[in-house]
């Protein structure tokens, strides 16, 4: 949070708060007719576009710490989190709607920055804030974020389309982001109360991974490209075995990944061995990964196998085979759905 220049939000009220953060947005997308400043935000789309419509509620100390996590990557990682969602429908962000509850231990710089955070990833992925909302909060800063996107209609993906002998694929790599969360809170405890520095050199990838993922809208472009549907996906918010199991579950299907072809950083791999941790359940269960779990035919085996940055990692068997992954010495494992899971929501 802000510890030099600080201004209390009493000073602004709420309304001339949200102008203050929000007067600098330029409305980019069509569909955007009327955005932050009246009871509701207008968007138009035409008869040929299915709306996709997604909500995200963070909360501190449950979702993130504040310890170490910076407001400006906060607000980053809030965006497009949300995207991922409307990417993981083979869909496009364009909106988002923003409302925080915050207490009184913030201030209007720290707003400031957690606005930052969300203007950049809006700016990169060319998505509208379009409204919001703020609140008095007793305990610290909670987050919800909706995001709205568009897909052609009849294009749109679902989680219930995997079809026996489908291939499954997986966009970059699994468990780097997990592993960031271990070594930003090994270093929480190490320095809590000490004059030293938290230690960070030779990680800088996994703590990125962790505190600013980003979505694969690379990907969905990729599959565009290439012209092919998935026959389902979802983005690995929980981990590969809960979403994978989504998958199947909604499909009636089974699958067989092989651990041979989870694709895993180096330095998830090192971190992992470091904290004397499972590599291989971090990969699975880790979660936060926000990369792209999807189901081909067959028939696009070629286009997929040499589509960068994705990796085809096992197949779709029938419903009364099970789930299970194959491990490198051939034993047949059964996957357990062990992510992360606040609620039954997803």
């Amino acid at each position: 949070m802000n510890t030099h220049k600080r201004t209390e939000i009493a000073k602004l009220g709420e309304f001339r708060l949200i102008e203050h953060l929000t007067s600098d947005i330029q409305l980019t997308n069509k569909e955007s007719i009327k955005g932050v400043g009246d009871d509701a935000a207008i968007l138009s789309y035409d008869k040929e576009e299915e709306v996709l419509v997604s909500t995200d509620l963070l909360m501190e100390g449950v979702h993130f710490d504040l310890t170490y996590v910076p407001l400006k990557h906060l607000g980053y990682k809030a965006a497009m989190v949300n995207f991922s969602d409307i990417y993981a429908m083979n869909g496009t962000p364009k909106q988002i709607t923003v409302s925080v509850a915050l207490s009184k231990k913030f201030c209007i710089e720290d707003m400031e920055d957690f606005y930052a955070g969300l203007k950049l990833a809006c700016n990169e992925h060319n998505v509208d804030i379009v409204g919001g909302d703020t609140s008095a909060s007793l305990t610290g800063l909670a987050i919800s974020i909706t995001v709205i996107g568009s897909a052609p209609k009849g294009t749109a993906v679902k989680r219930n389309g995997a079809k026996e002998t489908d291939l499954i694929c997986v966009s970059g790599n699994l468990g780097a982001a997990y592993m960031g969360l271990q070594l930003l809170e090994r270093e929480k405890i190490a320095t809590a109360g000490k004059d030293i520095q938290p230690d960070f050199a030779g990680k800088e990838y996994i703590l990125e991974r962790q505190l600013k993922p980003e979505a694969r809208k690379d990907i969905i472009e990729l599959l565009r490209k290439e012209n092919i549907r998935p026959t389902s996906m979802i983005d690995i918010s929980d981990g590969l075995s809960s979403e994978l199991m989504h998958i199947c579950k909604q499909s009636n299907v089974g699958c067989r990944i092989y651990e041979e072809h989870i694709p895993i950083d180096y330095q998830t791999a090192i971190m992992a061995e470091e904290l004397n941790m499972n590599v291989m359940t971090c990969a699975l269960n880790g979660g936060e990964d926000y990369e792209l779990l999807f189901t081909v035919p067959i028939a696009d085996h070629e286009k997929v196998a040499s589509m960068k940055d994705v990796r085809l990692i096992g197949h779709i068997v029938s419903e009364g085979m099970g789930y299970a992954m194959i491990t490198r010495d051939g034993v047949e494992m059964e996957l357990k759905a062990q992510g992360w899971s606040a609620t039954s929501e997803e």
